[in-house]
């Protein structure tokens, strides 16, 4: 603070300014890496499990990731999120541990070898299964190594050294010991039924592995002939259907109507020659939906006979009966039954009902045995094949395609389509545009397909408590914290609206479904004494054991049974069952993670985190294999966040190019940047990123950089014998040491609620608005300038410690890179870290409403004061605030009492100020938001001090210190006699 006219002395070097070390450019890229060298030289992961020994436990179980490519932006979002609640845990007292896993079975990876191996014109079906198997393996390993490094970067603090891994030997081992349980429990059946089922990838999906996708399918409006009525009226009338999947139409086995819907018979009355529907034709329609039926038939005009009841129809025919090359094969009645699911809001309020295609049309099946089987219907028929062909016995059809091995259209559309106009059923037909269910692998359609599977039954009573799988999930869910609460409702709904568990997948590499089938009744062999020599061969083998025990002697014979007796299950388990199972032998089975949870009366918490996509998919299989074998779920807490958008709020996609690449965005600006934006993030919805957005995230880091950096600056004058005790403080310091007990409730309550951009929010108000715009501005003379023995000076260094020590711990879980520098730099150590403490207790007696109070009420005055010198400057009237010595006239009592017996100068950083009462002049400038104050300005009078700028008449008064204040004047001396001593 010299000035180029004071007199020839230098008294910057009198100054006690910011000393650091400590950057004021980051550096990020360059300086986390060694920051996370750092971490793993001291060991950071064994040191935080040691420094939380006999604590609560806080236990976040680890969603596996699948290892099958680079991280991207919403692995960052879903890990940083994680970790911070893992950090924040600890800090709040926690024993918080987080053990990272990976999920490395399943089609994903299996794809990735079979395109490996159709590149270089290798058939996979001629490559022994174990073969195979140990490419996959190996493949799933090298992204493992790599995804462990991407996510290191990040700053993930986690057990890198002992993850988890699905493809662990052991892993596998419990994997199968999980199935078997419901195995012996009668859980675990076979059955047929529809399932979604991809003809690309010739298996069976789950929900969770399907997404939904535009697609043009053509739609048709067919009729069947009634062959049985009690309304003889309609003995020559037919109903119409539609349906947007035209081969499903060889598969007709009844047609559904709506117990609500009003019907009525129709009658084409003028049409073209050449039309599909002809004059004189009758049919049976939905009233809301007659006149899109006849125009989309092109018929001219139609009349309405009158109403039917749909119940009075009993039976109709397929329109293929007695078509020639058929040999009688659809020569059956179709049923017309009720159902609650038909609408009258699109088609013509009758269902075509195909049992092998679709999860409705099966469930009428189930619910009306009967009726289907007096009509020679006793089981769901099979039709298709796993590359979606017709079978040899399907007549007309056998060996079209439904789709290609593209999953493109087979053609079997068209053939169907053809043939209903030849044999004179088809009314009408055209095309739709609709969300369609895709492959999330091939991105190729999937079709609904009857076919043997493995099930796990939701609706059977389980042996013990009698109650059955979807009875104990949804008492389960109301025992759980869900974050946010509309989690429960979501999955609660998908509880009670699922179908039997489909388990079952037709591929090589995962664990297989380790049972054994009796040949002569189909029942599964319930031995203990199998199933733990299976499990115990997979501990030394993996689940190759049941690869290469190929017939079952070795787990067999052993134990009695003749092998030949037995049909050993060669299908493997869908990939959601082993992740469904990690808690089985993740949390369960390491020391470092076992619970005394919530709801068997201990204190420990066990969380789920993951995208909301997952409450159909790991949420949802973790609490059913952990209902069906515990009865209970298998965590206290489930967190969801949402999905990523781009900026305008548009889908991220590679195609579209508005991707956001992590591993750039820490190149160019730093982990912290990115874990600055996630915290901020409201994950609760789905969050916007994008090069605007994170450019924004670079300037408000900036600033919460700075602030730490003039802390740690300043510090650097502090010494500990100098700490002034709270009852020696002035105000200011005390309503400062106030804001710290305030901010710490607000920051543990919004921590403890995983509430990270409130914790954003708090901080970068308090830190840019109390300390930066306010105490640090008005205490920076006091700190540069007051004499080294000054007690105002000792104070401030004082509370800036206190402040310094509790921002940096607050912000460890967000910017964990930056504290830990800052840390080190205020407190360097061989082995210390940041990440080590907890959250500092704050002392009962800085809680001061009263103090609050009145500092509340002189900010406001503050805020006018200088809202006028801002005019001033700006009209560049003045330079600097110090050039100002304004007259403050307060009208209001209560304001005007906050501010006596201040130095109001000092707080305004003026050289002088008068504050008077009353009104003040018409012209003088007021503030809109504060009634009762209003300011005149004035310049400052005097001469300015070389050393701290203030303009006052002192200056020249101390004879040795002619160009200074007195109270410069004082702090040279003191500074020239330490000199002179030493």
């Amino acid at each position: 603070m010299t000035d180029k006219n004071a007199a020839t002395r230098d008294y910057s070097e009198t100054l006690f300014l910011p000393q650091t070390e400590f950057p004021m450019r980051a550096g990020l890229p360059q300086r986390e890496p060694l920051l996370l060298e750092r971490w793993n030289n001291i060991g950071l992961y064994q040191k935080l499990r040691e420094t939380g020994k006999g604590r609560h436990r806080f236990v976040l179980h680890d969603g596996p990731p699948y290892a099958n490519g680079n991280i991207h932006t919403g692995h960052a979002l879903n890990k940083v999120l994680k970790d911070m609640v893992v950090k924040s845990q600890q800090m709040l007292g926690f024993d918080s541990n987080y053990v990272p896993g990976w999920d490395c079975h399943g089609l994903p990876i299996e794809w990735k070898i079979e395109e490996e191996y159709r590149a270089k014109g290798k058939n996979k079906d001629e490559v022994p299964v174990v073969e195979f198997r140990r490419e996959c393996r190996a493949f799933a390993r090298k992204w493992i190594d790599i995804q462990r490094e991407e996510f290191k970067r990040l700053g993930i603090i986690g057990d890198w050294d002992h993850p988890y891994e699905t493809m662990d030997y052991k892993a596998e081992a419990q994997i199968a010991r999980e199935l078997m349980k419901f195995a012996m429990s009668d859980q675990l059946y076979r059955g047929s039924k529809p399932v979604m089922w991809s003809p690309v990838e010739k298996t069976a999906l789950a929900e969770a592995e399907v997404d939904y996708a535009e697609k043009v399918s053509p739609t048709i409006w067919v009729a069947f002939p009634v062959v049985k009525t009690t309304d003889a009226e309609l003995k020559d009338a037919r109903v119409v259907i539609w349906t947007t999947t035209p081969w499903t139409i060889p598969a007709n086995r009844a047609i559904a109507y709506g117990p609500e819907i009003k019907y009525g018979l129709y009658k084409v009355t003028e049409a073209a020659d050449d039309n599909w529907a002809r004059v004189g034709d009758t049919f049976v329609l939905a009233d809301t939906l007659a006149e899109s039926v006849f125009a989309s038939a092109r018929v001219e005009k139609f009349e309405r006979l009158r109403d039917v009841d749909p119940a009075v129809i009993e039976l109709v025919a397929h329109p293929f009966r007695s078509v020639a090359g058929a040999e009688g094969y659809w020569d059956y009645n179709v049923p017309m039954l009720p159902a609650d699911y038909v609408t009258d809001d699109a088609g013509t309020g009758f269902v075509h009902t195909a049992p092998g295609h679709g999860a409705d049309d099966y469930m009428l099946f189930v619910k009306n045995r009967a009726a289907f089987a007096a009509c020679g219907l006793e089981t769901v028929p099979h039709t298709v094949a796993e590359d979606s062909s017709y079978f040899p016995h399907i007549p007309l059809f056998q060996g079209l395609r439904i789709l290609d091995e593209k999953g493109k259209d087979g053609g079997t559309n068209e053939a169907v389509m053809a043939k209903l106009v030849e044999v004179g059923a088809l009314v009408a037909r055209g095309r739709v545009k609709h969300d369609y269910p895709h492959s999330w692998r091939s991105k190729a359609p999937i079709i609904f397909r009857n076919t043997p599977q493995w099930f796990i039954a939701m609706d059977k009573p389980i042996e013990g408590d009698q109650k059955t799988l979807r009875e104990r999930a949804l008492t389960a869910i109301k025992t759980v914290e869900w974050i946010p609460a509309s989690g429960e409702n979501r999955i609660t709904g998908m509880i009670e609206n699922r179908p039997d568990w489909v388990v079952s997948r037709q591929r090589a590499w995962g664990v297989p479904i380790t049972v054994f089938v009796r040949k002569s009744d189909g029942e599964i062999l319930k031995d203990e004494r199998v199933n733990e020599a299976i499990a115990a061969a997979f501990e030394k083998q993996g689940a190759d054991a049941w690869y290469l025990d190929t017939d079952g002697k070795d787990f067999l014979a052993a134990f009695g049974y003749n092998p030949e007796d037995f049909e050993k299950v060669t299908d493997i388990l869908d990939v959601w069952f082993d992740s469904g199972s990690t808690h089985t032998f993740v949390v369960e089975k390491r020391d470092d993670l076992k619970t005394k949870r919530k709801v068997e009366g201990g204190s420990d918490t066990v969380m789920y985190l993951e995208g909301s996509d997952q409450h159909r998919g790991w949420f949802h299989s973790s609490l059913l294999e952990s209902c069906g074998t515990r009865g209970r779920a298998p965590y206290d807490v489930v967190l969801t966040h949402g999905f990523l958008l781009d900026e305008k709020g548009q889908k991220m996609s590679k195609s579209i190019g508005n991707t956001v690449s992590p591993q750039k965005v820490i190149a160019d600006s730093g982990a912290d940047i990115l874990r600055l934006w996630v915290a901020a993030s409201d994950y609760s919805d789905d969050v916007k990123v994008g090069p605007g957005i994170l450019k924004n995230f670079v300037e408000v880091y900036r600033k919460l950089r700075n602030t730490v950096r003039w802390m740690l600056g300043s510090l650097h004058h502090f010494n500990e014998a100098d700490r002034v005790a709270y009852d020696q403080l002035p105000e200011l310091e005390r309503f400062i040491l106030h804001r710290l007990s305030e901010l710490d409730v607000e920051i543990r309550e919004a921590y403890a609620a995983f509430d990270y951009k409130r914790v954003v929010a708090l901080l970068t108000n308090f830190m840019t608005g109390d300390l930066s715009a306010f105490y640090f501005d008005i205490r920076k003379d006091t700190l540069y300038c007051d004499p080294k023995s000054s007690l105002v000076r000792k104070a401030t260094l004082s509370v800036i410690d206190e402040t310094f020590r509790r921002v940096v711990r607050w912000i460890s879980p967000i910017l964990s890179f930056t504290a830990e520098e800052a840390w080190l730099d205020r407190y360097p150590s061989e082995s210390g870290s940041v990440h080590l403490e907890t959250f500092e207790p704050t002392p009962d007696n800085w809680e001061n409403k009263v103090i609050a109070a009145r500092w509340a009420k002189i900010r406001k005055v503050r805020r006018v004061v200088t809202g006028a010198l801002e005019i001033e400057r700006a009209s560049k009237r003045i330079g600097a605030s110090l050039e100002a010595a304004p007259k403050v006239y307060i009208s209001d009592a209560e304001l005007l009492q906050s501010v006596q017996g201040l130095d109001f100068a000092e707080i305004c950083i003026t050289s002088g100020i008068e504050v008077l009462e009353g009104e003040g002049p018409a012209d003088a400038f007021r503030a809109e938001d504060v009634r009762g104050v209003a300011v005149v300005f004035a310049p400052a009078v005097g001469t300015k001090c070389a050393r701290s700028w203030k303009i006052l008449e002192e200056v020249g008064s101390d004879p040795d210190y002619p160009d200074v204040t007195l109270r410069d004047a004082a702090a040279l001396r003191e500074w020239d006699a330490e000199r002179k001593s030493a």
